[in-house]
C-alpha cells in the first residue's frame, strides 16, 4: 500500500491473538534466525519472443548499469556477473505484459539479488499497470511486489543475508539504523520506505534491469517498482527490503506476506488494535479486506460486517470470519444507515479497502461517534482530497492510514512466520490462494484479478 497522509502507528505484538501491549523492538531484534540451505538454481529452457526496442534511453535517472554481461543464464556461478533471465515487462499503461529476456546486474553495496520462486498479483500491480495514478506512469517497468525466493548473491556490506537464505521481499523496507527504524511509533524507514516515485536503486539512482535489441545492440533501461520488481526470475533489492525467514515455511504461501496478508492482518492488529467483543465493518472483500477479517477474527471481534458489490465474495468471507454481509448495490439505503441499524449506532472499527473516496466516506460515517476508528487501506486517486469536513472529527471519530499493516518487516515478519509454523497464529493462507499458474500465464492471472475472479493467483517461476 502507498504512503498514507495520516497515520496512527502504535505497533502491537503479533501473537494469536496479539496482546494489546506496545511492541518491544528489543524482543524482535533478539529473535534467533536459523541458518539456511544452499541456493536453488532453476533452469528455464523455453524461449519467448523479444520485443523490438523503439524507445530511446533516457538520461539521468534512467541510465543503465554498464557492467559487462557474462552470458550466464542460470547454470554455473553467477556471483558478480550479469544474469540473463525472463521477466514480464510492462511497456506502457494497459499494454499487454511482454515475457522477454532481460539482463539483471549484480547487486551493489547493501543490495541483494534473489531468485524469485513464487510471485503473486495484487490490485496495486493492476492499478500501476493501468497507469491510474500520475505517480505510476514510468515505463518500461517490471512490476510485482508479492513474492518469495532465495538469495543468489549479496553486495558489499550486507551482513544479515547470505546466498541460499529464504527471503520475502517487502516494498516497505527497514534499514535498522535510521531514526525511523529505531522508533517504536512508525514502521517507515528513511531510505527504504515505500515510494511511488522511485524507479531506480537507492545507492546510485540507476536501474539494475535492462534489455538489449539483438539486431542493433541498443540497451534500454527497465525501471524498478515499489522496491521489489518480482515479475522476473531474478531481481535486485536493497538489503533493507529482503526479509530472511525460516526455511521450513512453504514459500508459495509466504509470498502473501509481502503485501496482502501482512497489510490486512496488521491493520487489524497493529493499526486498529481490534479488541475482543468489538464490532468491525470491512468495505471491499478483496485479499486485503479478507485479511483484515482474519486479523479481526483472531482478535475475537464479535461482529465482522463485510461490504461489497459482488455477492460471490460473501461465501469466501465466511471462511475468514465475516459474520454479516451488506451488498451496497441492493441494500436499498446508504450503507452507513444499514450498519448503524445493525450495530446500535455504528461499528467500533471501519476498514476501507477499495481506493474509492465515496466508499471511504461511507466507512467513516459507519463508525460509532465518540470512538469510531476508520483505517484507510485502499490506493486512492489524486488529486481528490479526503471526503470529510474537519469539524466532523470533533464528533470523536478518527481516520488513519496504514502502510504494510504497520509491521516492521525485517524485525517482525520472521517471528510471525515462526508463529504460523508453530500453530501459535492460525492464518488461513490457503483460503487466499484461488489460482496457481506458471509464470508464463501472467496475462491470464491479470485478467482473472481484473474481473474479480481471483483473490491471489500464485505464479510459479
Amino acid at each position: 500500500m502507498l504512503k498514507s497522509a495520516m497515520r496512527c502507528l502504535t505497533l502491537r505484538a503479533s501473537s494469536g491473538p496479539p496482546p494489546a501491549t506496545p511492541l518491544s523492538l528489543e524482543l524482535y531484534k533478539a529473535h534467533t534466525r536459523l541458518s539456511l540451505p544452499a541456493a536453488v538454481c532453476l533452469t528455464h529452457k523455453d524461449k519467448e519472443p523479444r520485443l523490438p526496442l523503439s524507445r530511446q534511453e533516457e538520461k539521468g535517472e534512467g541510465k543503465v548499469h554498464t557492467m559487462e554481461t557474462s552470458g550466464v543464464s542460470n547454470g554455473g556461478s553467477t556471483q558478480g556477473k550479469t544474469i540473463k533471465c525472463k521477466a514480464a515487462v510492462a511497456w506502457g499503461p494497459s499494454e499487454p505484459l511482454v515475457m522477454q529476456e532481460v539482463e539483471v546486474a549484480p547487486p551493489e553495496r547493501m543490495e541483494v539479488r534473489i531468485k524469485v520462486l513464487f510471485t503473486s498479483i495484487c490490485h496495486t500491480d493492476l492499478s500501476f499497470w493501468k497507469g491510474e495514478n500520475e505517480l505510476q506512469r514510468r515505463f518500461p517497468r517490471i512490476l510485482g511486489h508479492e513474492a518469495a525466493g532465495v538469495v543468489e548473491s549479496v553486495g558489499e556490506g550486507v551482513e544479515d543475508l547470505v546466498p541460499g537464505d529464504h527471503v520475502v521481499p517487502i516494498f516497505n523496507g527497514e534499514c535498522g539504523a535510521c531514526a525511523y527504524c529505531e522508533s517504536t511509533v512508525t514502521n517507515l524507514c528513511k531510505s527504504a520506505r515505500v515510494d511511488a516515485f522511485k524507479s531506480t536503486m537507492t545507492l546510485d539512482n540507476v536501474t539494475r534491469f535492462s534489455v538489449v535489441d539483438q539486431s542493433t545492440g541498443t540497451r534500454q533501461p527497465v525501471y524498478h517498482f515499489l522496491n521489489t520488481s518480482t515479475f522476473a526470475e531474478y531481481t535486485v533489492l536493497d538489503s533493507a527490503c529482503a526479509v530472511k525467514i525460516n526455511p521450513a515455511a512453504p514459500l508459495e504461501k509466504m509470498c502473501l506476506l509481502s503485501c496482502g496478508i501482512s497489510t490486512g492482518v496488521g491493520a487489524a492488529w497493529n493499526t486498529a488494535n481490534v479488541s475482543k467483543g468489538s464490532t468491525v465493518a470491512i468495505f471491499g472483500l478483496g485479499a486485503v479486506g479478507l485479511a483484515v477479517a482474519e486479523g479481526a477474527r483472531l482478535r475475537g471481534a464479535a461482529k465482522i460486517i463485510g461490504v461489497d458489490i459482488n455477492p460471490e465474495k460473501f461465501t469466501k468471507g465466511k471462511e475468514m470470519g465475516i459474520t454479516d454481509f451488506v451488498n451496497s448495490k441492493t441494500c436499498g439505503k446508504p450503507v452507513h444507515e444499514v450498519i448503524k441499524e445493525m450495530t446500535d449506532g455504528g461499528v467500533d472499527y471501519g476498514f476501507e479497502c477499495t481506493g474509492n473516496l465515496d466508499v471511504l466516506r461511507e466507512t467513516f460515517v459507519s463508525t460509532h461517534d465518540g470512538w469510531g476508528l476508520t483505517v484507510m487501506l485502499g490506493i486512492h486517486p489524486t488529486p481528490r482530497m479526503l471526503p470529510l469536513h474537519p469539524m466532523e472529527l470533533f464528533d470523536g471519530r478518527r481516520i488513519v492510514g496504514c502502510t504494510f499493516g504497520d509491521f516492521k518487516g525485517k524485525t517482525q515478519l520472521p517471528l510471525l512466520v515462526d508463529q504460523c509454523i508453530n500453530g501459535e497464529v492460525k492464518i488461513n493462507f490457503d483460503g487466499f490462494i484461488t489460482h496457481e499458474m506458471p509464470f508464463s500465464e501472467i496475462r491470464e492471472a491479470f485478467r482473472l484479478l481484473e474481473e474479480g475472479k481471483s483473490l491471489r493467483c500464485v505464479l510459479r517461476l
